[in-house]
Order: structure tokens, then sequence, then C-alpha cells
């Protein structure tokens, strides 16, 4: 599993050097190490850094930078709802991680350690309830029919990703062309939100997969507005 800036993560706090707070990032079979400044625990002054993060306390950080085997995380920059969807996936982990150990006893510790050396147990099951055929490739077709079988009994809440957006013209025919427009947008839902502004809504139980198909769709939709004269923005908070 391979960190990009901006990736949000889990962690767990191994210790604190001066002003300095040195995480283990969990990613895959491997954990890196990953250093948050100060400035990058919490908005404001800091008088003690121990009431935000502890030794051996797990946090949600984001990525800000990566740079040679130096990787700088922030804890303030995380919203609630990215903590609440991290901590969710990762008991989802642990089930995961359960249902291996049940249906394939003695071997799936080296199955688990294999599936980690690439990804996170969660996205590739993820992946093998709608391809199974490399899961398969390594269980057996039986096995993990059985496992995708438990796993699609599971209810899962699925998450909800909204993206503001700002579009308008000046043409003559401008409510008709973004009418027409936005009526012709696929994979996501619309809502309207006041002159210009509107939300993109996507629904998944897969939250990564659902950002990288949201983001694709809003650069295709970006491209498209432009050669069409309009004035696109995604509106960031």
């Amino acid at each position: 599993m391979e960190l990009e800036v901006g990736d949000i993560v889990l962690c767990t706090v191994d210790r604190i050097i001066g002003t300095n707070v040195f995480v283990k990032i969990h990613a895959g079979a491997k954990e890196v190490e990953g250093c948050i400044v100060t400035s990058e625990i919490a908005p404001g002054r800091i008088r003690n850094i121990r009431d935000y993060v502890v030794p051996k306390k797990k946090i949600v950080c984001k990525v800000l930078r990566i740079s040679g085997d130096r990787i700088d995380l922030s804890l303030r920059r995380v919203t609630q709802k990215e903590q609440k969807e991290i901590k969710e996936q990762d008991n989802q982990e642990k089930s995961y991680e359960s249902i291996l150990k049940t249906v394939l006893g003695e071997k799936s510790t080296e199955i688990i350690e294999k599936i980690k050396k690439e990804e996170g147990i969660y996205d590739f099951l993820q992946e093998a309830k709608e391809n199974p055929l490399e899961f398969e490739k390594m269980v057996g077709e039986e096995n993990a029919k059985k496992v995708i079988d438990i796993l699609k009994t599971q209810k899962q809440k699925k998450a909800v990703l909204k993206k503001e957006i700002f579009l308008t013209t000046t043409k003559p025919d401008g409510l008709k062309l973004i009418k027409n427009f936005l009526g012709n947008l696929k994979g996501v839902d619309i809502q309207y939100i006041s002159a210009g502004r509107y939300f993109l809504k996507s629904e998944s139980e897969d939250i990564k997969k659902m950002e990288k198909t949201l983001q694709k769709i809003i650069l295709e939709f970006e491209k498209e507005a432009k050669s069409k004269g309009m004035e696109f923005n995604i509106q960031k908070k």
C-alpha cells in the first residue's frame, strides 16, 4: 500500500519528543513512521500536547508531505466525519480478518500476510466482491465463495460523499444550457442549493473507491463545462 499526499490514515502514537509526535502508520502489512509537529496537532495554542495525544493511542491523520523516508502528518486537518469513517473501516478490517480465519483455518495467516503486502484486507475483499478472480487464485473457488457469501450477508452502512460546485454562464440561453448539461451527468445525484450552487452526491460502502470515482467525474465534468463556455469551480471548505 503506497501512501499519497492527502490520504487519511489510521496511526498509533509511538512517542513524543519535544514538540514532535512520532506515530506508526498502519499501511498494509508494514508499519511506517510519521511525524506530527505541534502546530498540526490542534488549532490554537497548545498548553499540554498530552491533552491530545499519548503513546499507544490510535488517531486518524492526514498525509501532508512525503519526502524520502519522512512523512509529515496532520491531526487537526482531519474532520470528524473522516475520523468516523476510518475508524469504522478499521473495525470492518478486523471483522473481515476474523471471517478469513474462520473459513480458511490454519491457511489464514499466510493468506492475510499475502493480502496485506499489497493493500488492506478491507480494500482487497471489497474488490473481491465484484471481481473474485484474484481471491479465487489465492484460496480456491470454494473458499472464496464462502467468504464472499458471508460478506454479502453483512449489513454495511453506506457512506455519503458530497462536493459543492459552482456552475454558471452568461450565455442568453444559460439556464437551459445548465439544465441540459446537469441532466446528462451520470454516476452522481445533483442537489440544487442556490443560484449557481449545487451539491454532487454519491453513496457507497467503499469510501475510497467512491472518492476516486467522484473525483474522476468532477474532472470530466469541469472539462466539459468549460468547453461549453461555463464557469465552473469546486467549493473548498
